[in-house]
């Protein structure tokens, strides 16, 4: 396993650093393990750093001319994509995802590294622009950073951010434009290059019905419509499926998590102190109310259910209660204070002597005599706690939402989050299609299917999940005449309800 390219200054240990991260989350949808995705991701980055410094040197020897390449980033993603490749051809294969390995094989790969004008619009678009430009519109489309953290990165005036990133798409867009008019093409698509750019560049065009029947049958077209169009939110899409091929949007969904995670959801790009001062004071308001709400349930609980005692209560001078169940047995319940009655000693084997634990439960203990006035029309066990016990039991360890990210003629996207009610060490979720559909990747797990039946098993650095804590992972999947939603969620065994 070779090790990585020492840095050569400081500048290009942290360009290393965020680089890293990205190469082997990559990586790791390409392999069927995590030890084979640290070895892919560490060849591919020795690899992609030799070609860049060896394009910046062939850059300072051309006397200032710019040779065309890609950004750090997806230069990186593209030698992680050669080297599986590599691996392929000389045997290593098994150790690559079965479905990499019949893309690697087929026509679809072969345009990545074919003659230029058949390659994809995208990366043909993003290698004819300034590497600064590519760069910032990666970074911002497809890695999903927030344009403050882009501006920082890019060394960038925040001022002008907005405006700067708006014109590099624009240019985005017009370098695609040219190359889609110089790939040779048929005369159907040469026929539709100029209403295409038309209605590419309004978002209030409607696709005439012929140019969207072209659309759904022409891959080089409907490629070209993606990049032209930058409304929409179908840019990002473009881009890491143009640039990367074989896993572009598991690939995008991960970074669109990852950013999630390191700069928390729903975050404002420029929050201000005094916006977290007052979000942290609303915070504490909110705790402080909820915990007087929930006093409050709790004594209004513990009033009902000494109020609903069959027999009634007794009221001493001191504010004690006496069951009145047994008139042979004249103990005292407890000190000082109102309390709950004592279970009935005919039903139970000792009397209860934690009434607030009970009434925590909200059930009364368990009563004597023939029932009558029961509140409860659930059978009572011996003892409050065997009743709590039971409860806990019947309730559902996990909580399932499946999530239908979007859908073509003959694929789908989705993605599935669980919620369990226990920590889990590991985590294996399966469930049953109806349809016949086919999962043909996914991210964030290991996938198996037999049948119907799915299973996914946790990646390496997603085990752990926390008591009422959350798990994710998403796929892609293949279907015929009908996708209806699967069913039959299991968490490691366990039952599962859908929300």
């Amino acid at each position: 396993m070779p090790d990585l390219p020492t840095p050569k200054d400081a500048a290009e240990a942290a360009l290393f650093s965020e680089c890293w991260d990205a190469v082997l989350s990559y990586a790791d949808l390409c392999t069927s393990g995590s030890t084979a995705a640290n070895q892919l991701a560490r060849e591919a980055f020795a690899l992609g750093i030799r070609e860049a410094r060896a394009a910046e040197d062939g850059t300072a020897r051309g006397a200032g001319r710019r040779s065309s390449r890609l950004p750090r980033i997806p230069l990186l993603l593209t030698a992680v994509r050669t080297t599986a490749a590599a691996w392929e051809a000389r045997g290593q294969g098994h150790r690559l995802d079965p479905d990499l390995r019949l893309w690697l094989n087929s026509d679809k790969a072969a345009r990545y590294v074919g003659p230029p004008l058949s390659r994809p619009i995208a990366l043909r678009g993003l290698r004819d622009m300034q590497e600064p430009d590519a760069a910032l519109l990666w970074l911002a489309e497809v890695e999903a950073l927030p344009l403050h953290a882009v501006v920082r990165r890019q060394g960038l005036d925040p001022t002008t951010a907005v405006e700067e990133l708006n014109q590099v798409r624009g240019l985005f867009r017009d370098r695609c434009h040219r190359n889609h008019l110089d790939t040779p093409m048929d005369a159907e698509c040469r026929s539709y290059v100029r209403l295409l750019d038309a209605v590419t560049r309004s978002p209030a065009a409607d696709t005439p019905p012929d140019l969207s029947r072209h659309l759904a049958t022409c891959v080089e077209c409907a490629e070209a419509a993606a990049c032209l169009r930058l409304h929409g939110g179908g840019l990002p899409a473009a881009l890491a499926q143009g640039v990367i091929g074989w896993g572009g949007l598991a690939y995008l969904e991960r970074r669109r998590r990852a950013a999630e995670v390191r700069l928390g959801a729903g975050r404002p790009d420029a929050p201000d102190a005094e916006g977290a001062a007052a979000q942290a004071a609303a915070g504490r308001a909110r705790v402080l109310r909820g915990g007087m709400l929930a006093a409050a349930i709790l004594v209004s609980v513990v009033a009902l259910a000494v109020s609903m005692m069959p027999g009634g209560t007794g009221g001493g001078t001191g504010g004690e209660n006496v069951a009145q169940g047994n008139p042979a047995d004249s103990s005292p319940v407890a000190g000082p204070g109102s309390v709950l009655p004592s279970a009935d000693p005919a039903t139970s084997a000792a009397p209860s002597s934690s009434g607030p634990a009970a009434s925590a439960s909200g059930t009364p203990s368990a009563t004597g005599g023939d029932g009558a006035g029961k509140p409860d029309p659930e059978p009572q066990g011996t003892s409050s706690a065997t009743a709590g016990a039971g409860g806990s039991e019947d309730a559902a360890v996990c909580e399932v939402t499946y999530d239908l990210v979007n859908q073509w003629p003959d694929g789908f996207q989705a993605t599935v989050t669980v919620t369990t009610a226990v920590t889990l060490d590991s985590w294996r979720v399966a469930w049953s299609f109806r349809d016949g559909q086919k999962v043909d990747q996914m991210w964030d797990a290991s996938l198996s299917q037999n049948g119907s039946r799915v299973t996914a098993t946790a990646a390496d650095y997603n085990r752990s999940v926390s008591a009422n804590g959350t798990l994710t992972f998403g796929f892609l999947a293949s279907w015929q005449s009908r996708n209806s939603a699967p069913y039959a969620f299991t968490l490691n065994g366990q039952t599962c309800t859908s929300s």
